[in-house]
């Protein structure tokens, strides 16, 4: 009996309308154009308006056209990996609350927080559930709505982060397409340099709370810069190793959208031109959970069957990884 892998069978994505570009940024902190665009490549960000807008409105759309381009009823799937930081509220999950929205009657799920590594973490993840036969269909859903915890004072945050989502199906795939292998790692002292630190057990919400800012995204930026930038490169390559990957093999790299400079360091490590790296930062800046499910639904007419992709990914925790998947659908 063949081995049994968890491929994609169909993705979708969705950003909100609103654009928020670096000249807007200009007028609300001490930046320019040209700072930003030298030191992330970022252009412009979506972000989600409206009163009572949440993460999971992004994911509503993100699912129902997946649904539709594969042609199924949301009663038909099992599980919901919802990938955030940004959840609707701290319970329930938001995975029940889009399970409600879209009518996945017969589905359980849970949120998963690996913050920017989140995607990968959830693919791994939902992958054993396809892999194992517990389940057919598993949605991994990747999102956020980063600007409702972004402070529009602090240019070392405001300037990066943006809103989206985007959603992959898993199904059973016996002709060796799918995730092939994963390396995901995490380190817990990074905990100091990219954090929200309030508004859980340890300093639960209160006026304090709220006047020391302690509800908003903190980055200590070069910190955070210098482990990314050696850890992201690090795994993408390690997993190209360990499977027997040159750079010829490799169809695609699909990075986590953190900064242009990390991108271009790991396609480096890779070995790979940029003419094979899914880049869209300068649309979108960095959405966390969202960016590589993003990038998958932007380049998905471009995808051919049995096409090696490598994802990579670091984020807050500190957590990183690499999936290392073949396409299983396209011309």
């Amino acid at each position: 009996m063949s081995k049994i892998h968890a491929a994609i069978t169909a993705v979708n994505g969705y950003v909100p309308d609103y654009i928020l570009t670096n000249q807007e940024l200009e007028t609300m902190v001490d930046t320019n154009d040209e700072w930003i665009t030298t030191r992330t490549g970022i252009k412009e960000r979506r972000i989600l308006k409206g009163e009572g807008k949440a993460t999971s409105d992004m994911a509503v759309p993100a699912v129902k056209g997946l649904l539709e381009k594969r042609g199924i009823d949301a009663a038909e799937i099992d599980l919901i990996i919802f990938c955030t930081v940004t959840p609707d509220m701290p319970f329930p999950a938001t995975a029940n609350i889009l399970a409600d929205k879209v009518g996945a009657v017969n589905a359980w799920g849970f949120d998963l927080q690996a913050a920017c590594s989140g995607f990968i973490y959830g693919l791994a993840t939902g992958a054993q559930f396809i892999e194992s036969g517990m389940h057919k269909k598993v949605l991994v859903v990747g999102g956020d709505k980063m600007s409702s915890i972004i402070n529009y004072n602090d240019r070392t945050t405001c300037i990066i982060f943006g809103d989206g989502c985007g959603a992959v199906l898993l199904e059973p795939n016996d002709e060796g397409l799918g995730v092939i292998d994963s390396i995901l790692k995490s380190d817990g002292s990074g905990c100091t340099y990219l954090n929200i630190k309030a508004g859980g057990s340890l300093h639960p919400a209160s006026h304090a709370t709220v006047e020391a800012g302690w509800h908003y995204a903190y980055q200590e930026g070069r910190a955070v810069f210098k482990f990314a930038v050696t850890n992201m490169a690090d795994v993408a390559a390690e997993i190209m190793n360990r499977n027997h990957l040159t750079a010829d093999d490799v169809a695609w790299l699909v990075p986590h959208q953190a900064n242009k400079r990390i991108i271009d360091a790991t396609a480096e490590r890779m070995g790979v031109g940029e003419e094979k790296v899914m880049i869209n930062i300068q649309k979108y800046g960095n959405t966390t959970a969202g960016t590589i499910p993003l990038c998958l639904w932007e380049w998905e007419d471009k995808l051919k069957k049995g096409d090696n992709l490598i994802l990579a990914a670091f984020g807050g925790g500190f957590t990183w990884g690499s999936v290392y998947l073949k396409w299983a659908y396209g011309a």
